[in-house]
């Protein structure tokens, strides 16, 4: 239960950060003169305090959703990773609702955060294509490279897997 648990409020943090990051981007950007008025400390702990108790909310809904549910069959998980996915197979009941809140929170969720990253990137490339100075696109590309390098290797993986409506077929089949 653990291992579910924090897999979910992990992940699902990280991802919600990388959509409170390009905001930051986009407001450092964007509005360079107004970031100090904008990202006050007050709003950083609030969007920080925001993503982690939203998250293990969700985390908690996941778990609870999976461990309420009759197992009557096996009880060996032929992965030594415990996804929700590998365990709810090994369900004896109805799963049609835990499959339909997973792929709500695992999979829609974070494809809107993933489309909110790339609107704040889309307004952010407008930006940088005004600036006049070589040396000015330059430094501001420079400092969104590295968050849409990271952004794409934490997305790119999870997308085929989590976005489909039925259990994913790719952590269900045994290796």
């Amino acid at each position: 239960m653990s291992q579910v648990f924090f897999y979910h409020f992990l992940g699902s943090t990280e991802c919600l950060l990388f959509t409170v990051m390009a905001y930051d981007r986009y407001v450092a950007i964007c509005h360079p003169l107004r970031y100090l008025l904008i990202m006050n400390r007050r709003v950083c702990t609030l969007l920080a305090a925001g993503t982690w108790i939203t998250r293990s909310f969700h985390a908690t809904i996941l778990t609870s959703l999976t461990f309420t549910l009759p197992y009557c069959g096996s009880n060996v998980v032929d992965y030594f990773f415990c996804n929700i996915f590998l365990v709810i197979k090994l369900a004896c009941a109805d799963t049609y609702v835990i499959e339909t809140v997973s792929f709500t929170n695992i999979g829609v969720v974070p494809m809107t955060y993933f489309l909110l990253i790339l609107a704040s990137y889309v307004r952010i490339v407008y930006s940088i294509l005004k600036i006049n100075s070589a040396e000015g696109r330059r430094k501001a590309a420079s400092t969104c490279a590295s968050h849409l390098v990271v952004v794409t290797l934490f997305f790119r993986p999870c997308a085929p897997v989590y976005t489909r409506p039925q259990l994913s077929t790719v952590l269900v089949t045994p290796m």
